[in-house]
């Protein structure tokens, strides 16, 4: 932002944050925070009330694409293919309910890949065996093989599709913020109709959910042996990570748009809800 020319003032935040704003009554909030209040719609309120435009998506699609189960909900009825899954409690797995492996257990509301475990066939773990530390309730899901395809969206235009293939057993988060961890491929190596198919329902879930500014849409492509050949919308990050491992800048640069253009257009997007 500093190249760009604009007077940046970095606040890391507390929970002084609006007297801090208030004090500091700035034009525009970019909003470089992850996981729950920073990107669920708890700051982007507050920012709301404080009448002070910020980047990336308002206060209801943040909240939606935080909460792991009401985005599927939001993106099923808008015809979008989502692995089969449901909420489960931790009073019911110690009870003995189950969910047929391979899986993959989720917290509701997290974002980066924190507490994500798969359980494949044949391992010696069941549900009753993974710890928990996010809440009472957890998201398990089918586990869908294949490939991890995430497309960037700009407004409401796809900008373009990469395939993660992680060297561990998928992207969790040391892959994500770990140099090495990851190779990545752009644009993603699949025929263009298939290419073009993906981007169409990245577009999809931007709008189902009321998304603006940029936001990244995670798939899996089971195009694996006797495998549906399906994508299948995993969830929408209306807060994409901006470092330099990060994929939307990636997509953005492939796609023509310099990290500095891709800043100065998210600073220049900004506005309230209201």
């Amino acid at each position: 932002m500093k190249r760009c020319g604009y007077q940046v003032t970095a606040i890391d935040v507390t929970r002084d944050i609006a007297s801090e704003l208030v004090k500091l009554s700035p034009d525009v909030c970019f909003n470089a925070l992850h996981g729950r209040f920073g990107e669920d719609g708890t700051v982007q309120g507050m920012l709301e009330i404080l009448g002070i435009p910020y980047t990336h998506s308002g206060v209801l699609a943040s909240a939606l694409a935080m909460d792991k189960p009401a985005a599927k909900t939001v993106f099923e009825a808008a015809g979008l293919r989502c692995a089969d899954g449901r909420v489960m409690s931790r009073q019911e797995i110690l009870g003995g309910a189950d969910f047929p492996a391979p899986l993959v257990i989720k917290p509701l509301n997290e974002g980066s890949s924190v507490g994500v475990t798969i359980l494949l066939e044949n391992e010696n773990r069941t549900l009753k065996d993974v710890p928990w530390t996010f809440g009472n309730e957890v998201l398990v899901e089918s586990y869908i093989p294949g490939r991890e395809i995430q497309v960037a969206v700009m407004g409401n235009e796809a900008l373009g599709a990469v395939e993660i293939r992680p060297l561990g057993r998928f992207y969790d988060y040391e892959a994500k913020y770990t140099s090495g961890k990851a190779e990545h491929l752009m644009p993603a190596p699949i025929d263009k109709d298939r290419y073009d198919e993906v981007l169409k329902m990245a577009v999809r879930a931007h709008e189902a959910l009321g998304c603006r500014g940029v936001s990244r849409s995670d798939f899996r492509f089971d195009d694996t042996d006797g495998g549906s050949a399906h994508f299948y919308l995993l969830e929408t990050n209306t807060q994409p990570g901006m470092t330099e491992l990060s994929l939307v800048p990636e997509i953005a640069g492939y796609a023509g748009i310099s990290f500095e253009d891709l800043v100065r257009w998210m600073v220049e997007d900004a506005s309230c809800d209201r």
